[in-house]
């Protein structure tokens, strides 16, 4: 196909979970979950124009509120229409990303078709993910707000299931990739853009480290990398000396 021959993705994935107002608004995302019927010839006409030579998967939820549990028979709906693997996050729209975690319903959308499922929200562990494994028998996991400051996740759940240890990241391990992923930023967008960008993922790298929210807030008004790079700086001495003074009491 023409979108194979030029682009050559490895799959396609339509998102019919998205619960950002300005999307379900325009009735895309998990509003989507509302229209079956529409859901099915989108996905069908995906499926039909790509051909065997690109998988086409979904994201989906539990519903869109409370009363419109539907993953069931949307799942069903949409192998029926093609789809290679479903995605399914356990909340409803109505939830966002509010607690609890529907593992039943992840669970029972498994059993109800025979494409991988692939089970998706809460994990922010390798024991929240060997939990969805073995709770809803999904075949993977998805990670997504997980990952944000702590992208070491991926090795801490493999490490997690494989039963090998896992060192956590220390402080030094954060601010330094912090400062790269500003330094990434910096060169793809431009400094303003760079940095404004990058205050959201610096306050994920730093977040619980002893006295991160007034370096946040300062960070969150610097402008220069150097700025920022030296808060960071300071931030880092400031924990080692608080963990070696801990250490010293422990001593005495």
């Amino acid at each position: 196909s023409w979108l194979y021959n030029n682009f050559h993705p490895d799959v396609i994935d339509i998102n019919m979970g998205c619960p950002v107002r300005k999307i379900v608004g325009n009735g895309d995302g998990s509003a989507l979950m509302k229209s079956p019927e529409k859901a099915k010839k989108i996905v069908s006409s995906v499926v039909g124009a790509v051909g065997a030579e690109i998988p086409v998967t979904v994201k989906i939820r539990t519903g869109f509120d409370g009363d419109t549990l539907n993953a069931v028979s949307f799942a069903v709906m949409l192998e029926q229409a093609g789809v290679s693997a479903i995605c399914i996050h356990g909340r409803t729209r109505e939830q966002m990303y509010a607690p609890p975690i529907d593992l039943n319903t992840i669970a029972d959308v498994k059993k109800a078709v025979s494409v991988p499922v692939i089970g998706n929200g809460g994990i922010y562990s390798g024991a929240d993910a060997r939990r969805m494994f073995e709770y809803t028998g999904c075949d993977a996991v998805m990670i997504g707000q997980g990952a944000c400051g702590n992208p070491w996740i991926f090795e801490e759940i493999t490490s997690y299931i494989e039963g090998r240890s896992y060192i956590a990241p220390q402080v030094h391990d954060r601010i330094n990739l912090a400062k790269t992923h500003t330094e990434m930023l910096i060169a793809d967008k431009g400094l303003h853009i760079g940095i404004c960008e990058s205050r959201k993922h610096i306050s994920w790298y730093i977040k619980g480290i002893p006295g991160s929210a007034r370096i946040r807030d300062l960070i969150n008004r610097s402008e220069s990398k150097e700025n920022v790079f030296s808060l960071l700086d300071e931030l880092e001495r400031d924990a080692r000396i608080k963990r070696e003074s801990f250490s010293d009491d422990l001593i005495v």
